[in-house]
């Protein structure tokens, strides 16, 4: 047979080489930014103490110490005792850090709001001893929070330090109009127009901010007609006029009776779209009835206000109270408890009420920030003006000072609500009276103990045995017992519970059996009632798993 030749044959297909399978590529790290970063160290600065928090900042991951990461942390506003000490922890961290303006700046903008200023001119002291040139933002902080304590001169011999720098340190806009607005405040227009024709003179254009400041002054002094000439010339030079100061001039005229000027402002804003807040629509609209005009264009220009029975509700007449409401709720939802803190301390000798539920939001939230300074001033407010707060408010202004170890301070507030005729309740007496015991502080629940009028029951009775027997006085705990007993008080299998603990603890077995024999029988007795106090039930709640 013959052979087919090989070049007959079809060609055989090469086979393609099969793709190497690779490797899957490991994902690429996740990005550590510094928002976040930030976050976590205000959470800690918030959450812990400092002891706490110290070892937790140095071994954060992605913390980066430097000028941008320490003032980003400084600016979220931590509590300023806290923030000071990273603000020292910062400059000894490793790595050659060191401080700068920035850094600086943000640390004394702190101090200067928490109205501490001899501990800001320090800090300034340190700056310039440390070879550290501040710049205008520097000298406008401090300048600026001077002035707000009333020392105008201080503030004054820092702007011509500034003026003195200016081959390294030149005023900017802001320097000059924080310094017009100090002037003014202080009744010395004519060295504030001083400054502003040098502002011009150097070149520099004044803002919308500028203009406000001076439109401000006029109408303070009741220059109405001037305030609409500069606002016609701020138009004129591009800058318009913003929320801010429409808000302000409207408030101006309704107090001084300018209802003509405010016409003029309210269809600007009606061009604009501007509208007013609540409360200076509320005084517009008061200052609009008093003169007996129409309030149509006021309610146009705030379409959101107009349809509201303001003239029906009684509770909105008093335009003192709103305004007072308005800005506690601002600052409250801004978390400045320094600005809330002088804002309550102002309103006390004025007898301005304010609701009990946002003096309790004020306390629980101040507390939880750190801030119970705050919190104890709207304590004493309350009481002043006579309001009842939550007991949860009350509970989270002693936890607080409970947990900080400030003992005295928990005892003079519970005796100042006390005297004042404010009942804590059963519940919240006798766990201060167990946490009290439970740090050392025995003593302290005694003389709590001692202040109680209405709320001497099994449920504080047994707290303070329990208090006693931690502390080791046996003798005092039985001693109580037999107390409550003559006093007609009938033990719980709650008080026994914690009698038999703390006998078997102090080792006196014998008296341990006779009281367990007696709560047989008290039980035995107990199983024919189906109905039990309230009283008992919360003795029981507390005390029959205390000890585990």
């Amino acid at each position: 047979m013959l052979r087919r030749s090989r070049h007959f044959l079809p060609p055989r297909p090469r086979r393609r080489p099969r793709p190497r399978r690779e490797a899957p590529a490991a994902e690429p790290p996740t990005p550590t930014y510094t928002r976040d970063v930030v976050r976590r160290v205000d959470a800690i600065l918030r959450g812990h103490p400092w002891s706490a928090a110290r070892p937790l900042l140095l071994s954060l991951p992605g913390l980066a110490w430097d000028s941008h990461t320490v003032a980003r942390v400084l600016k979220a506003h931590p509590p300023l005792h806290k923030a000071f000490l990273f603000f020292r922890l910062a400059a000894g961290a490793g790595g050659g850090f060191r401080h700068d303006r920035f850094t600086y700046t943000s640390m004394l903008h702190l101090l200067g709001e928490a109205g501490r200023v001899p501990a800001m001119m320090r800090l300034l002291a340190e700056m310039l001893r440390a070879g550290v040139d501040p710049d205008a933002a520097t000298f406008t902080t401090v300048m600026h929070w001077l002035a707000h304590a009333g020392d105008v001169d201080a503030a004054m011999r820092v702007w011509e330090e500034m003026r003195a720098r200016k081959g390294k340190c030149r005023p900017t806009l802001v320097s000059y109009t924080a310094c017009v607005k100090i002037l003014f405040d202080a009744g010395r227009p004519a060295e504030a127009r001083e400054v502003f024709q040098e502002m011009v003179a150097e070149g520099l254009r004044p803002s919308c901010k500028t203009y406000t400041v001076l439109i401000e002054h006029l109408a303070n002094v009741g220059k109405f007609e001037a305030t609409m000439e500069i606002m016609d010339k701020m138009q004129e030079a591009g800058v318009e006029p913003d929320k801010a100061l429409c808000n302000i001039l409207v408030q101006k005229c309704s107090r001084a009776g300018e209802t003509s000027v405010m016409t003029r402002i309210l269809q600007y804003m009606k061009e604009n779209f501007i509208v007013l807040r609540r409360p200076i629509f509320l005084e517009a609209l008061e200052a609009l009835k008093a003169n007996g005009e129409s309030d149509n264009l006021l309610r146009e220009v705030n379409p959101h206000l107009a349809f509201e029975g303001i003239e029906c509700d009684p509770a909105f007449t008093d335009l003192g109270y709103i305004t007072v409401r308005s800005t506690i709720l601002y600052l409250l939802a801004s978390r400045n408890w320094s600005a809330v803190e002088h804002m309550i301390n102002e309103m006390t000798p004025k007898n301005i009420k304010v609701e009990s539920h946002i003096l309790s939001d004020i306390i629980q939230a101040s507390c939880a920030n750190c801030r119970p300074s705050c919190g104890l001033a709207v304590l004493r407010y309350s009481l002043r003006i006579g309001n009842e707060l939550d007991r949860s408010a009350y509970g989270s202004l002693l936890g607080h000072y409970i947990r900080n170890g400030s003992f005295d301070l928990v005892f003079e507030i519970v005796e100042i609500l006390i005297k004042s005729g404010c009942n804590l309740g059963t519940y919240l007496s006798s766990i201060l009276i167990i946490k009290l015991a439970c740090a050392g502080h025995s003593s302290t629940a005694v003389r709590i103990f001692g202040l109680l009028t209405t709320d001497k029951n099994v449920v504080t009775y047994t707290a303070l045995m329990s208090a006693y027997f931690q502390d080791g006085k046996v003798d005092k705990a039985l001693q109580l017992f037999l107390q409550m007993s003559a006093n007609g008080v009938s033990a719980c299998p709650g008080t026994y519970e914690v009698l038999i603990h703390g006998l078997q603890m102090a080792g006196r077995k014998q008296e341990s059996e006779h009281y367990r024999r007696e709560r047989m029988e008290m039980q035995w007795h107990l199983q024919y009632r189906n109905e039990h106090s309230p009283e008992d039930s919360l003795c029981n709640h507390l005390f029959c798993d205390f000890h585990g």
